[in-house]
């Protein structure tokens, strides 16, 4: 059995984003649990298998497979989906490096930025700055529509998708701002909205707007 740990408006919202897109949102049973939120909303969850109580989570036979890159390659490597690239696929490496570049770099990067301590040696060394993360995107748009080439892949619905919750962090970039806008019409997100809101009012959260 294949199960996704998944709160709503949360890390976990793309991981259900791409189940819905592969066509594998009923082959994938849903729990949907409680995580802690900023603001003190929310608490944890004694399903949820991650040790420090976060979400995603996919347990699969009983085994935990957690972090977003490493569920998204998981799930469709498995599912053998047009939404991943395969081990054949003369792509798969670009596919890879986007997966981990994401958490690697740019999410990094996007709470840095908010915590404004970007202007630091350390940091630039590790994983340069805001103006590199977004020039590397312009790089890889600049021959295709999407990052790995001219289809949508999961590296797309991850790395898309802190811009969804952070629009601040949209720099004023026509190619990147032109693939966000591709990235979202290609997602049934009305079909995503009605699932997180259902979450919500499971939980107890429905009036509440503060992500995980």
């Amino acid at each position: 059995m294949i199960t996704l740990y998944h709160s709503p408006r949360s890390r976990s919202t793309s991981v259900l984003s791409l189940l819905r897109l592969m066509g594998k949102e009923t082959e994938v049973k849903v729990q949907t649990i409680q995580v802690k939120r900023r603001g003190g909303l929310g608490d944890s969850d004694p399903r949820n298998p991650h040790p420090e109580g976060k979400v995603p989570v996919l347990e699969v036979d009983g085994r935990m497979i957690r972090e977003r890159a490493a569920i998204m390659l998981w799930l469709t490597d498995h599912f053998d989906s047009a939404l991943g690239r395969g081990i054949s696929s003369p792509v798969r490496g670009d596919y890879l490096s986007w997966l981990f570049y994401y958490g690697n770099v740019m999410e990094p990067l996007m709470y840095l930025s908010f915590l404004e301590v970007t202007d630091n040696p350390m940091v630039n060394e590790w994983c340069r700055d805001n103006a590199a993360m977004y020039a590397a995107l312009e790089v890889a748009l600049s021959g295709h529509d999407f990052l790995v080439d001219d289809q949508i892949s999961a590296a797309d619905i991850l790395v898309a998708s802190p811009f969804t919750w952070i629009p601040d962090m949209v720099p004023d970039s026509e190619p990147i701002r032109n693939w966000l806008s591709r990235c979202e019409a290609a997602q049934d997100m009305a079909w995503l909205a009605e699932v997180e809101n259902a979450g919500l009012r499971e939980l107890g959260l429905a009036d509440e707007q503060e992500s995980a």
